[in-house]
């Protein structure tokens, strides 16, 4: 920045404070126009892209001590200081002029003459300018421009069970030797990547910190399974229920149980649906999916067998699989 600019810019205006703010507050005022006026909250927006530039440039120099103090003497100096070069000209003087006498920038040789018109002491301006060396070197903040830098991003993983995923907790976690809380939301999914705002590495210059970056991965139930917002439980039902039809109790993830009826001649694949007794999230509520799957006994009495052979008896005479075996032969021609 040009040294002209410390006398036309108010920081203290920029940010909307006063000259005795606090370190505290101030940084609290930024960080509330940061979010206001950033880029990634007004894509497209020239002037607040201009806006947020310049409060950072504000707030560099004001979040620096020695910085502060300095551009403090500069604006009481420029309240009622005035440069004059020799005869009393007019023209090209001024600020810039003097500074640039002092470097040889303004002519080799020449004298300005400085009056104080705020009380203060002309040695004690230029010594907090060029004594401690600060003056025209970069801090990385107001002349590096841009203001504090956010912290670094971390990633981190953990493992929950199945009824956590759905049910939303919050963990604990040990992330850089530090223990962080973090919601997990209800119907997480494996593998689902979660963006936990602040919970970073701190800014290295008074920033805002890092976002933390968690990887979920769920542990299979033995039971259930996730389809979406769905559950679905495969059912075992007996040849005889399926036939002639029954009603079946159905375990939910809670470990309470619901009863569901299964006509006659359900066959083996179907799905009973039982409405909203699936996942819960914002984005709504999913299904118990229960899914029929009719069991062969593995053993049978010599009066079973009986049985069974007379009821194929009594059957149609056809073959199930005729259709199948059709529809093969014909996509093999």
């Amino acid at each position: 920045m040009a040294s002209q600019d410390w006398f036309d810019k108010d920081f203290y205006k920029v940010l909307g404070v006063s000259k005795d703010v606090s370190q505290s507050e101030l940084k609290k005022t930024y960080r509330k126009l940061a979010r206001q006026y950033h880029p990634d909250s007004n894509p497209g927006d020239a002037k607040a892209e201009a806006k947020f530039k310049e409060i950072s440039e504000a707030y560099s120099v004001l979040s620096d001590e020695e910085e502060r103090k300095e551009y403090d003497q500069i604006r009481a100096m420029g309240s009622g200081a005035r440069f004059t070069a020799p005869g009393g000209g007019q023209g090209a003087g001024g600020f810039e002029d003097v500074f640039g006498g002092m470097f040889g920038q303004g002519g080799r040789g020449q004298s300005y003459t400085f009056q104080q018109g705020g009380g203060g002491q002309y040695d004690d301006l230029l010594g907090g300018l060029f004594g401690n060396g600060r003056f025209g070197q970069s801090t990385g903040g107001y002349r590096g421009y841009g203001g504090p830098t956010q912290g670094q991003d971390v990633t981190a993983s953990t493992t929950i069970d199945f009824q956590t995923a759905v049910s939303g907790e919050t963990v604990h976690l040990t992330v850089d030797g530090e223990t962080v809380k973090v919601r997990i939301p209800a119907g997480v999914s494996d593998k689902q990547r979660i963006r936990v705002p602040r919970k970073g590495r701190p800014s290295p210059d008074g920033g805002e910190r890092g976002d933390l970056y968690l990887t979920v991965s769920v542990r299979k139930h033995p039971v259930f399974e996730r389809d979406g917002l769905n559950l679905r439980v495969t059912v075992p039902v007996t040849f005889g229920e399926a036939t002639l039809g029954a009603t079946i109790e159905v375990p939910m993830l809670s470990g309470d149980t619901v009863r569901l009826k299964v006509a006659a001649g359900t066959p083996s694949g179907r799905v009973l649906r039982v409405k909203g007794r699936g996942v819960s999230t914002k984005s709504g509520t999913g299904d118990l999916l229960a899914v029929v799957q009719i069991v062969v006994p593995s053993h049978l009495t010599k009066a079973g067998e009986e049985a069974l052979h007379a009821f194929e008896e009594t059957l149609p005479q056809e073959n199930p699989r005729d259709e199948l075996l059709a529809k093969a032969r014909a996509a093999a021609r």
